[in-house]
């Protein structure tokens, strides 16, 4: 039997919120978005690491340089969101400019009132970027640890796809707010425990019993094979064109959480990024993009008319007396755990509430994944 290690208070108070920010978000690799989001000279993006904001920008070279999004004369953000800035960077406030290589340029209107301002000394401040699996990762510090090395004790615990063959699912873009805490949704998110009670009828078509999992450093890793009767005839079965042989001793689903919150779904028919992103102490937001087989729209076509008999056998709702309206009677999967996790949100609220014990194995990811950021946040936190 296992234990709770965090207090209610990790879950609930504004003050260990802002602690994770600074001492988790702000200290570790994030995932900023895919390689095809940034395909010529002058694409950028932006995204907030924790107390951050970085710019990513491809530059003239067709590499990709990251700063810290903050003009050097008043701090003023430089670029939202995403889209193209052309040669130069300029800044909404003062119209300080820098090109693409971060560096700053003239000051057409205060020449004069500048005229002693070295130049080099104002550049914008760099921030580190790499690309790992076909996405972008930034980190707010440029001496950061190198992303292979991250990413390295995950080497062999994903799945052997080449991300980059693969095509983004418009259809799959998924932006959904959850009133949770973001360790909530990260313990429901590796939590084996459940898979086999809520999803008992979203999720039979893999074998929970078998499933393989643990950490390897801070990074979860998860892989559970199909379920017989889906491997039975998996290639009319499955909802998409399938990315690896039927007969691979692997075909499964991994399911791995990349530290602090970048989960990553590899099916056997899709690929998808699931980004956790802290919005308050009990406000979360989820961010999904898909992949899927680089192959035809008539091959889609076929293989959902193929599958569409299973699917509609295979299905069910977790409490089909609640309706099809509310989450538990809805048949996916996602609406359940968005459900228990806002549930679960709301009943800390009570004076009453406490933890029970953690099951030792299904649960033990929840019961590590506590302990890291424990260990992160303790030294500051005071009760």
């Amino acid at each position: 039997m296992l234990n709770a290690i965090l207090p209610v208070e990790a879950y609930t108070s504004e003050q260990f919120f802002q602690l994770e920010q600074r001492h988790i978000f702000t200290e570790h690799w994030q995932c900023a978005g895919l390689i095809e989001d940034l395909i010529a000279p002058g694409d950028y993006l932006t995204a907030k690491v924790g107390l951050a904001d970085i710019l990513v920008v491809k530059g003239q070279d067709n590499q990709l340089s990251a700063y810290h999004n903050a003009c050097r004369h008043r701090g003023t953000r430089l670029l939202d969101g995403k889209g193209k800035t052309g040669t130069r960077i300029v800044c909404p406030y003062h119209s300080w400019s820098y090109d693409l290589a971060g560096n700053l340029l003239g000051l057409p209107e205060h020449k004069r009132q500048f005229s002693q301002l070295d130049k080099s000394c104002y550049g914008l401040k760099p921030a580190k970027v790499g690309v790992w699996r076909g996405m972008i990762w930034v980190h707010a510090k440029p001496d950061a640890i190198e992303l292979v090395d991250w990413f390295a004790p995950m080497a062999e615990q994903l799945a052997p796809y080449d991300i980059g063959s693969l095509i983004e699912s418009p259809d799959d873009l998924v932006s959904q707010e959850i009133n949770a805490n973001w360790k909530i949704v990260v313990e429901n998110y590796i939590d084996h425990y459940h898979l086999a009670h809520l999803h008992s009828g979203t999720l039979s078509m893999y074998d929970h019993k078998r499933a393989k999992f643990g950490f390897a450093d801070h990074h979860f890793h998860f892989w559970e094979p199909l379920s017989a009767d889906y491997q039975q005839d998996i290639s009319t079965n499955a909802p998409l064109p399938l990315l690896m042989d039927k007969a691979d001793p692997t075909l499964g689903a991994w399911v791995p959480m990349l530290f602090p919150g970048i989960g990553l779904a590899e099916t056997e028919s899709s690929w998808s990024v699931f980004h956790i992103v802290p919005l308050a102490v009990d406000k979360t937001r989820v961010n999904i993009r898909a992949k899927v087989k680089n192959t035809s729209s008539l091959a889609f076509m076929s293989q959902a008319a193929k599958s569409y008999a299973y699917w509609q056998r295979k299905v069910k709702a977790k409490s089909a007396k609640q309706g099809d309206k509310h989450p538990l009677g809805s048949g996916d999967f996602m609406q359940e755990d968005v459900y228990v996790c806002e549930q679960l949100q709301q009943a800390m609220k009570s004076p009453y509430f406490s933890f029970g014990p953690l099951a030792e194995r299904s649960e033990l990811p929840v019961y590590q994944h506590q302990q890291l950021v424990w260990q992160l946040i303790a030294p500051h936190w005071q009760t």
